[in-house]
């Protein structure tokens, strides 16, 4: 993950993505040797001169003015979270506010997965699994404390197989990892995560590449459990109070379905299989997840 030049790696990413048509050029204007539009393009459009705007691009210029962003952004087709995401590139951070070195749920989170009929975890900005209950372990065993959502859907094949759309899913992971990273492009444990991954996986490489940026709202997951069947349920992830990054992230069925009485069917067999998994990490084990470092 590279650093150095955050915004005009965005800017380039999603300039190559914007096709002439998009902005009223027309897909004949000129011979294109670049995919997307060209930089004096985007310039033109947003109203800025093309020579501030490969300064821009090339980082020798990083931190534009909010109405030059929300040009750009216009040019672009951004939505408000990848304007948002794109207004944090440009802003300079303090080097005084550290992260926690550990993540810890709060005791009542806890007490709440184990009360939750459904299959529920609480997640990092990593997509580190920090938490979950059994009907959650039941869904998928890498939803297991100790697992790595990017980790399982890029490398491990039956988790694969556990979505019936998954290139659609692994574009709305990555989507929504990059929004929760806030643009934070110099996090350490964020840099080596999507090292390894563009290293071992192609598809991630180039999702990656695309800078795009998913939100949060609550999306229908297709997916299909080998002892349960086809499952449509509602994803939703919820922010926790005084958690930096965590989400409890709740799977449910609409009721009255076929899925919500297959995730009844699942709950069933959560209750009658043994699960030794604890419910959470215990105090230290969050650096076991990063064996590199």
């Amino acid at each position: 993950m590279d650093a150095t030049n955050p915004l005009g790696d965005f800017l380039r990413a999603r300039r190559e993505q914007t096709r002439p048509e998009d902005v009223g050029l027309g897909p004949g204007v000129g011979l294109r040797r670049v995919p997307g539009l060209r930089r004096e393009e985007v310039a033109m459009l947003a109203g800025i001169s093309a020579d501030y705007y490969l300064r821009l691009e090339q980082g020798r210029e990083r931190h534009p003015s909010v109405q030059v962003l929300d040009a750009l952004a216009g040019v672009l087709g951004l939505d408000p979270e990848a304007t948002a995401y794109m207004i944090g590139l440009s802003r300079a951070r303090s080097r005084r506010a550290a992260r926690p070195a550990a993540d810890r749920v709060p005791a009542s989170i806890l007490h709440l997965l184990r009360q939750l009929d459904m299959p529920a975890f609480v997640q990092n900005r990593y997509l580190d699994i920090l938490a979950s209950n059994p009907m959650a372990r039941a869904l998928s065993p890498n939803l297991a404390p100790g697992a790595n959502r990017l980790r399982a859907v890029f490398l491990d094949p039956a988790e694969r197989e556990l979505f019936r759309d998954w290139r659609q899913a692994m574009q709305s992971v990555v989507g929504q990892m990059r929004a929760d990273s806030g643009g934070a492009t110099d996090d350490p444990r964020l840099t080596a995560l999507v090292g390894e991954l563009s290293l071992k996986s192609d598809c991630f490489r180039r999702l990656w590449a695309r800078h795009e940026v998913r939100r949060r709202e609550g999306v229908v997951s297709r997916l299909r459990h080998p002892e349960v069947g086809d499952l449509d349920l509602y994803c939703d992830k919820l922010a926790v109070a005084g958690a930096d990054g965590q989400l409890l992230v709740i799977y449910h069925a609409e009721p009255g379905t076929e899925s919500a009485r297959s995730l009844a069917l699942l709950g069933s067999i959560a209750a009658s299989t043994r699960d030794d998994t604890p419910d959470s990490l215990r105090p230290g084990d969050p650096a076991r997840l990063y064996p590199s470092e």
